[in-house]
C-alpha cells in the first residue's frame, strides 16, 4: 500500500501593518502624480527636458545664472556697507536716550530737594507761628515725624489671585479676585481713623487730611505714588484699644470678609514703638493772620 506524503500546512504571510492605511501608503509609494510622470517621460523622449542642448540655450542659461549671482552679490555688498551706518545710528540713538534719562533723573532729584526744602520751611513756620498748638497742628497735618505705640496691619494679595466667589465687593463692578483694591485700603484707613488712630502711614507713605488713595490699573496710588504689596499700615494710637476697636468696627469686619471670601491675607499686631515719617509735602489751602499779629 503506497504511503501518502505528509500534508504540509501552509503558513499564511502576515498582513502589512499599514494595510488599513492604503491611501497614505499609495501617497508615500507614489508621491509623484501620474500626469507629471507622463509629462516628464514625454520630455525625455522628445529631448526637450534636462540641460539645454543648443549653444544659444546654454549661453542664455549661463547669462541668467550670472545675472542672479550679480544681484545677490550687489545686495550683500549694499547690506555690508549699510551695516556700519545702521550700527552708528543705533549707538547714537542709545546715547541720546541715556542722556535724556540722566537729565530726567537729575530733574527728579532737584524736584525732591525742592520739595524737602519747602516741607522744612513749612514745618519751621508751623513751629514758629503756631503758638501753643504748633505741635498739634504739625501732628494733624503730617508735617512732622511721629513716634509712639500703635498697631501694625499688613494686607496682602491672595497667594494665587484667581476668580473668587461672592462677597462684599461683588456689587462694585470690579472683578472678584484675590487682589487688594484701592477701595479696600480706603476702608481700612478710614476704619483706623474712626477707631482712634492719631497718625497713619502705608508703606512709609504718610497720610494727611488731604491724602488720596486711588487706583491706576491694578496699582494702588497714595498721593499719586504707586505702592507694591504687601501693604503695611502703621497707625499710632492706643495700641490694644485701637486694635480691638478696629477689628470690631464695620471696616474691620469688611477686611475679615475679604479674607474669608477672597483669600486676602491680613495680620494685625500691637506695637510698642512705631516710627512714622513726615509727609513729603504739605499743601497749604487757606491761611489767615492770627488776631493781633497783623502788620500796620
Amino acid at each position: 500500500m503506497p504511503q501518502q506524503p505528509p500534508v504540509r500546512s501552509t503558513v499564511s504571510r502576515p498582513s502589512r501593518p499599514d494595510a488599513s492605511m492604503s491611501l497614505l501608503t499609495t501617497v508615500m509609494d507614489h508621491s509623484l502624480d501620474e500626469g507629471y510622470a507622463e509629462a516628464a517621460a514625454r520630455k525625455r523622449e522628445s529631448g526637450t527636458g534636462g540641460v539645454p542642448k543648443t549653444l544659444r540655450a546654454k549661453l542664455g542659461l549661463a547669462a541668467g545664472l550670472v545675472l542672479a549671482a550679480l544681484v545677490v552679490t550687489v545686495g550683500a555688498a549694499q547690506a555690508r556697507i549699510a551695516a556700519p551706518v545702521l550700527a552708528k545710528e543705533r549707538a547714537e540713538l542709545i546715547d541720546r536716550v541715556e542722556s535724556a534719562t540722566a537729565d530726567a533723573d537729575e530733574l527728579e532729584d532737584e524736584v525732591d530737594d525742592l520739595r524737602n526744602d519747602v516741607s522744612a520751611r513749612q514745618r519751621a513756620a508751623l513751629r514758629k507761628h503756631g503758638g501753643g498748638q504748633a505741635e498739634l497742628v504739625s501732628l494733624l497735618s503730617g508735617a512732622t515725624p511721629v513716634q509712639g505705640p500703635g498697631v501694625r496691619l499688613v494686607v496682602n494679595d491672595k497667594k494665587q489671585a484667581d476668580q473668587g466667589g461672592g462677597g462684599p465687593r461683588e456689587s462694585d463692578g470690579f472683578s472678584d479676585t484675590g487682589r487688594v483694591r484701592d477701595r479696600d485700603m480706603q476702608r481700612v484707613v478710614n476704619g483706623l481713623w474712626q477707631s482712634g488712630a492719631e497718625a497713619i502711614a502705608i508703606n512709609d507713605q504718610r497720610l494727611t487730611a488731604l491724602s488720596a488713595i486711588r487706583a491706576a490699573g491694578d496699582a494702588i496710588l497714595v498721593d499719586n505714588k504707586p505702592l507694591v504689596p504687601p501693604y503695611t499700615v502703621l497707625a499710632v494710637g492706643q495700641g490694644q484699644q485701637l486694635s480691638t476697636r478696629f477689628q470690631n468696627s464695620p471696616d474691620g469686619q469688611y477686611l475679615h470678609a475679604l479674607q474669608e471670601n477672597f483669600g486676602i491675607r491680613t495680620s494685625i499686631s500691637v506695637a510698642d514703638d512705631l516710627r512714622l515719617p513726615a509727609a513729603p509735602s504739605v499743601t497749604v489751602r487757606t491761611a489767615e493772620p492770627k488776631a493781633g499779629k497783623g502788620t500796620s
